[in-house]
């Protein structure tokens, strides 16, 4: 029986059948129509739904199956989370080499989406970091992939966007640490050219680095924000580590709460309490700040809310970002938290990739309907018109055309797809 679904995004909404899996040796069910695996559903739009078709839902995969304390090679199950292998690992002195915005996302979602996060330029992508996975396909078999065996195959499932079959279980080396602490440092920013600078000066001595930007701000504060840089403590850092307290949204409002005026209140409020200077942090506020507040996508009401990220490459990226920032603050929408943070220069891991060298903005936008489906539009002519790209794992409208023109390599996917997998985002783009 079909059941109705979303995204995290909450839009669009589709109905599909749900098979739940539970073992990795068992062959995939046979299905009328296509089907699509789906893990925990952090996705934004519809890359992860499946409507009119099934979709594999494979949280029940979970299960670690090898892990190696002195190298750190971890293989575990495609619908593992990153939460639990962070709950395992971090106690043994591990850590893992990528993570995205939030600790909720399954193995197999970060490689389906080729997730990126604060240390992209000097780690890359979570594909970078993959040994070998299991792929099963629909007519059963099942192929072993990696960097030197069914290469093809290997690069067209990293950010293959579960086209391709479905990763039963992966290897990844993680990345060594001494504890949970993060030595972080805060500084504010009063100017896009100000971030760009402090972006150059922190990539040598800082793995990871990132900046909010007051989407909302104009006239003399357009452009300000913080920037955010942090290492891994050292084994010798005096800190009590504690987890991250968590609050929960216990209802969707009838009305989205994210305004003009509200968003305009917090940006002004965030900006002036922030402290400067240094500070030792758990891990879990530095890298995942709104998994702190679960169910937080209710707070943007019954019509769900549209995120969009986009990149742009370097050399035009300083004019692009005013341009785009523009344009948001004068249609008085977006985000508390939008996102500012400059990728690496790094070859991209699978044929469709998202990452690339250049600067890379991330907000969300309450579901207006036409209102909000035009400015991304036009946000959209401002990142293709600068030769960059928005990213599908958080899309819910994006047109073919501007696909194609985002992603040129995406005819070479076409001989790897398998026959039986769809979703509704590549639908839609290949129309």
């Amino acid at each position: 029986m079909a059941v109705a679904g979303t995204s995290w995004g909450r839009y669009p909404r589709a109905r599909q059948d749900i098979v739940p899996l539970h073992w990795r040796d068992a062959p995939l069910p046979t299905v009328d129509g296509s089907m699509l695996a789906y893990g925990n559903g952090r996705s934004y739009g519809d890359v992860c739904l499946n409507d009119g078709g099934t979709l594999l839902h494979t949280r029940g995969l979970d299960r670690y199956l090898a892990f190696d304390p002195v190298s750190g090679v971890l293989r575990c199950e495609a619908g593992a989370l990153f939460a639990d292998i962070l709950d395992f690992v971090v106690p043994r002195g591990w850590f893992l080499p990528v993570t995205p915005g939030t600790r909720f996302v399954s193995v197999g979602g970060a490689i389906a989406n080729d997730v990126h996060g604060k240390n992209h330029h000097g780690a890359g992508t979570f594909g970078e970091h993959l040994l070998r996975f299991e792929l099963l396909r629909s007519d059963g078999t099942r192929i072993e992939c990696s960097p030197t065996k069914n290469v093809d195959l290997y690069t067209a499932t990293i950010a293959g966007l579960g086209l391709t079959g479905l990763v039963v279980w992966a290897e990844f080396r993680l990345l060594r640490i001494a504890g949970p602490w993060m030595t972080q440092e805060t500084r504010r920013f009063a100017s896009l050219g100000e971030f760009f600078a402090l972006s150059a000066q922190s990539e040598r001595d800082y793995a990871y680095t990132v900046a909010w930007i007051d989407c909302a701000a104009s006239g003399g504060a357009f452009g300000r924000g913080l920037f955010f840089r942090a290492n891994h403590a050292p084994a010798t850092t005096a800190a009590r580590a504690s987890r991250q307290r968590r609050l929960v949204v216990p209802f969707t409002p009838p009305f989205s709460l994210i305004n003009s005026f509200s968003l305009r209140a917090f940006n002004e409020l965030y900006f002036r309490r922030a402290r400067e200077g240094h500070a030792i942090v758990c891990y879990e506020p530095y890298f995942y700040p709104l998994d702190a507040v679960g169910e937080w996508n209710r707070i943007y009401g019954p019509r769900g809310f549209l995120q969009y990220q986009c990149v742009v490459p370097s050399a035009a990226a300083e004019a692009a970002v005013s341009e785009l920032l523009k344009r948001i603050a004068a249609a008085g929408s977006g985000s508390f938290l939008a996102v500012l943070k400059v990728f690496g220069d790094r070859p991209p891991a699978g044929i469709l990739s998202f990452a690339r060298a250049g600067t890379t903005l991330a907000l969300d936008f309450p579901n207006h309907g036409a209102a909000t489906f035009s400015l991304l539009d036009r946000l959209d002519d401002i990142v293709a018109a600068a030769g960059g790209a928005v990213y599908p794992a958080k899309d819910a409208r994006l047109s073919g055309t501007r696909f194609r023109q985002y992603f040129p390599r995406w005819q070479q996917m076409l001989a790897h797809i398998d026959p039986k997998f769809s979703s509704g985002f590549w639908r839609r783009v290949m129309e």
